[in-house]
């Protein structure tokens, strides 16, 4: 690593945060922190939990509640409904008190082994270290084709490149996380505000085990809504392709206009056609419902900002008898 590219001095943490959100994951939970727990055991790092409890309906909370009892270096944020990952690790990111923060999933596929090579290169002055996910043939093809136009479309289009299959496995100095504690918005894409706020990046490739249990509540229909969530959080490129959309379709139709117009002046025929004409009316109703819809989407997260509710709600919580290495929580 180059010295001079180091944006704050190489130490290691006094206390590392590890930011948990779960739903639905009382099944394997508890396996999870077993194996967190032996992990953190090994490396002498100063630890605390924070899980977040995203509105499950099983059994999480209760495990989480019986881990705490054992184990007081855990803070819960039991919020009042599912407020959906990326406003969970918000509420994560906003409780945790160490100098340095890593998120992970608690369904095992964020390796717990990983950790120690994460905190080497915190060590090393990096102020995010975030884990590559390098193996997707437990994707479907469709998945994986959607994934690869997804991150081609946010690198050629986004304000700032989004590294490629880059999750939430990540590790972030204090300072990162103020910054991303900062951006309050209520539509929120954090692979994208991640890449937005910069710092010094390090991406370490891994391969995700199995899951502990159960199977992925993110299926292809929360998938999409999250890539058009990113799209419209990260980029104005659609924006822009309606414009263009649009200028490309009034050529065309002023071109077939003055193709009409010279045939009849040139043979006399009267404009007939109906099914042309159908045809014509209905491509440029199709092209101005869809550019409609694109500033629908602007529009409506507009609306939604300027609501200025919270982002998240908290139910109960439990405390941490960490030592506190920060100031008050902001707030949701």
């Amino acid at each position: 690593m180059n010295p001079s590219l180091k944006s704050r001095s190489p130490t290691s943490p006094r206390l590392l945060s590890i930011v948990c959100p779960a739903f639905n994951e009382g099944e394997h939970l508890p396996v999870f922190l077993a194996a967190l727990h032996t992990t953190l055991q090994a490396l002498g790092q100063p630890a605390e939990l924070v899980l977040v409890n995203d509105g499950s309906k099983d059994h999480t909370l209760a495990r989480m509640v019986e881990w705490h009892a054992r184990h007081p270096n855990t803070t819960i944020v039991d919020l009042s409904r599912n407020f959906g990952k990326e406003i969970a690790v918000t509420a994560g990111l906003d409780h945790a008190r160490g100098d340095a923060v890593l998120v992970m999933d608690t369904d095992g596929q964020h390796p717990v082994e990983m950790i120690a090579q994460l905190l080497a290169f915190y060590r090393d002055g990096y102020d995010v270290v975030v884990g590559t996910r390098m193996d997707r043939s437990t994707d479907s093809w469709l998945r994986r084709s959607l994934s690869r136009a997804f991150y081609g479309l946010m690198e050629r289009s986004g304000e700032v490149p989004l590294p490629a299959n880059a999750g939430d496995y990540r590790l972030m100095s204090r300072q990162v996380v103020d910054t991303i504690g900062a951006m309050r918005e209520r539509h929120r894409f954090l692979k994208g505000m991640f890449a937005w706020a910069g710092f010094h990046t390090m991406q370490v490739p891994f391969t995700p085990p199995p899951r502990l249990s159960g199977h992925s509540t993110f299926n292809f229909w929360r998938l999409w809504n999250l890539s058009l969530e990113g799209i419209t959080s990260h980029t104005l490129a659609p924006l822009k392709a309606s414009t263009y959309v649009g200028f490309v379709a009034a050529s065309l139709a002023l071109l077939y206009a003055a193709y009409i117009i010279a045939k009849t002046i040139l043979y006399g025929e009267t404009v007939a056609g109906f099914p042309t004409l159908a045809t014509l009316i209905l491509f440029l109703g199709g092209i101005q419902l869809m550019v409609l819809g694109v500033i629908g989407e602007y529009l409506g997260r507009i609306f939604t900002e300027t609501k200025q509710r919270p982002l998240y709600v908290v139910g109960q919580r439990w405390e941490s008898s960490a030592p506190p290495e920060r100031a008050a929580t902001p707030e949701p």
